[in-house]
């Protein structure tokens, strides 16, 4: 006992003894520069330690104004929002005066990304005099004059260059003629007063109002730092984030809950921190007196379970792998969000789009204005892998055929992604729904086929075009949505694996992917090694569940009816010369897409793996010539797949 006793007294007393970290106390506070109030990091001003803030990121403050250099150029910072990382500048040479002294066009660092709303502005100087006259041409402006370097000039300035109308060409030549031309950004809504009345003084005015910019300096790690009650700043010396705790620094996040202790100072602080600590260690032995009691009298009773303890490792293992994931990958992770954030943006989770394995899809507004969809992940995401898989597969992909990954929010329990919000939901509405009196919606072949197209040029990106391969392991038409034209986007990468390099095999445990799709040698090994061609297996299902869709006959009863499965019933079909069950209006060219799509299909679900073809082959038959097409030989294993609902794994559809 006098031992529990000496090692409590350490433990307990020592943060209470121990000073707080200078640099957590010089960076502590908000400071306030010009107009500008509650300023935070990255932002730092003279007064304040090179360390509190990033280099890029220093504020010359005046009485009048906030200033800020970007690439050589002084803007004047007329807003600051630290929640949503934006903020407006306005270059300080165009404030009153579109003749500066220098002409210097607008560059930025890669801290910083323009807003959505940004527009240029180019202004022309040193311009021949312009004697054909351009009324009523939107975006061009009069012409006005500027003394630069004592000498007297015309110049021009455009909004929209591609707006320019018949006189393209015309003004165009006039414009190359000019000496010099300056770049400089405004607002859309600044800006549409100087389109309906060109003047030089309506211009000043649209500039002085300044543009938006997104920065991006650690902004994620910055995020976990401040939720571990740690202060974000810059190592000087490594050129650096780093997290100012308030026993010490640390590289992300404080391991310790101290930082949120106030500081006392003097003598008198110090000893009533240390009687503080010592009445806290009595505290603290007298409740492990009681606990040890408790435990030796009714451990034999069954009263200790060792589930709760199990279950509380299983969530801290699970924090740590998501928060290292986190900080390993910040500069590839998206925006990371609150879960206030996410809330707002969904109006507190008003407006659902559909329900998945793991949570409901809402639909929402991003802080920049734009649609997004926003997946709310459910407790059955496990250890966190199906969550690390989306942000690490999606954020490393870049492709018109893969969903694009806008922001996530992670907060202990509370999980979500940001996704692009696509306006035709997901794809399986469109081919087959026995419910729905408007079956097929009125999607022809043409559009069926570019889908096809679409998801197979994603896939073949997934296996191929990444630094490291990715197996999606679960493609099927509700893991592909459409966009405003149709363009389909491959989505739900919570079952993903990456592999190393270009690795083709995948080591995985259990099967992964929905029933019906998943190919044979994911849920029995003796078909063959897992590898990406088990994607491929997928997507035939999902091209032949298209044509499916199409037909008059209700095949999926059919083959319920466990009379006839679905793929026998095609190769009887092709076997008897006819590829589908020809729609009156069908023409020949549209005959011939639904035989090329059969017919990539079925080759696609070939048993044995090494018999499918790659889907860079895939899409070489699908853009081919069909005479070139050859029927595949008919599957080993053709009998309908049925597996438990354990081994199937349901996915977000969209229901609009």
């Amino acid at each position: 006992m006098s031992l529990i006793f000496i090692l409590t007294i350490t433990f307990v007393c020592s943060p209470f003894v121990s000073s707080t970290d200078e640099r957590y106390q010089n960076c502590s506070a908000k400071f306030d520069c010009g107009n500008i109030t509650n300023i935070g990091y990255p932002f730092w001003r003279s007064d304040q330690p090179d360390y509190c803030g990033h280099p890029k990121f220093w504020l010359n403050c005046t009485d009048e104004a906030a200033l800020i250099t970007i690439q050589n150029l002084t803007y004047q910072v007329l807003e600051i929002d630290s929640d949503t990382h934006n903020l407006k500048l306005a270059r300080e040479d165009y404030i009153g005066d579109i003749c500066p002294d220098l002409l210097i066009n607008t560059t930025l660092d890669s801290f910083f990304n323009y807003a959505s709303d940004a527009q240029d502005v180019t202004l022309y100087y040193g311009c021949p005099m312009l004697s054909i006259p351009f009324p009523g041409v939107i975006g061009f402006s009069n012409q006005f004059n500027c003394t630069l370097n004592n000498t007297e000039q015309r110049g021009f300035y455009v909004t929209r260059e591609v707006d320019l109308g018949n006189f393209n060409s015309t003004i165009i030549g006039l414009l190359n003629l000019c000496e010099n031309r300056v770049i400089v950004p405004a607002t859309q809504s600044a800006i549409a007063p100087v389109e309906r009345s060109p003047t030089e003084g309506n211009l000043v005015t649209a500039l002085e109002q300044g543009f938006g910019l997104q920065w991006d300096v650690n902004n994620a790690v910055c995020e976990t730092c401040n939720l571990s009650k740690g202060m974000c700043g810059y190592n000087t010396t490594t050129s650096s984030f780093v997290c100012y705790c308030a026993d010490q620094p640390e590289q992300f996040s404080c391991r310790g809950s101290t930082a949120n202790q106030p500081e006392s100072s003097g003598p008198a602080g110090k000893y009533n921190k240390v009687v503080l600590g010592i009445g806290l260690a009595i505290a603290a032995i007298t409740v492990l007196t009681i606990f040890l009691g408790w435990y030796y009298c009714f451990r034999r009773r069954g009263f200790w379970s060792g589930k709760a303890l199990t279950l509380q490792r299983k969530n801290k293992t699970q924090a740590q792998n998501i928060e290292t994931f986190i900080m390993n990958y910040h500069r590839l992770m998206p925006r990371r969000y609150s879960y206030s954030e996410i809330k707002k943006m969904t109006k507190s989770f008003t407006d659902k789009l559909g329900e998945g394995g793991f949570g409901g899809v809402y639909k929402g507004k991003s802080p920049d204005g734009r649609f997004v969809a926003v997946k709310v992940l459910n407790k059955s995401m496990g250890d966190g892998e199906e969550f690390i898989n989306e942000v690490a597969s999606i954020s490393r992909t870049s492709h018109v055929n893969i969903v694009i990954l806008l922001g996530f929010c992670y907060e202990r329990d509370k999980k979500a992604l940001v996704y692009e919000y696509m306006s035709n939901g997901s794809l399986d509405k469109f081919i087959y729904n026995q419910r729905s009196e408007q079956r097929n919606c009125c999607l022809d072949w043409k559009t069926l086929y570019g889908i096809a197209i679409g998801v197979a040029r994603g896939l073949e990106y997934l296996h191929c075009g990444c630094n490291s391969r990715i197996v999606h392991f679960d493609i099927k038409p509700q893991n592909v949505l459409l966009d405003d034209d149709f363009c389909p986007k491959i989505s739900d990468f919570g079952l993903a694996k990456l592999c190393k390099g270009k690795e083709s095999k995948v080591s995985i445990l259990g099967a992964k992917g929905t029933a019906g799709y998943i190919a044979p040698e994911v849920f029995m090994r003796s078909y063959g090694r897992v590898s990406y061609k088990s994607d491929v297996y997928s997507y035939g299902m999902m091209i032949l569940e298209l044509f499916e869709g199409k037909d008059d006959i209700n095949v999926g009863e059919a083959s319920q009816s466990s009379e006839m499965y679905f793929p026998d019933w095609i190769y009887k079909k092709l076997e008897l010369g006819h590829t589908c069950s020809l729609h009156e209006n069908m023409t020949v060219e549209e005959g011939e897409t639904v035989r090329r799509m059969v017919i990539v299909g079925l080759w696609c679900i070939q048993t044995n793996p090494s018999d499918r073809p790659s889907m860079t082959r895939v899409i070489e038959m699908l853009e081919g010539n069909l005479q070139s097409l050859q029927i595949p030989p008919k599957p080993v294993l053709f009998s309908p797949i049925i597996l438990s609902d354990s081994s199937a794994v349901s996915s977000t559809t969209y229901e609009q």
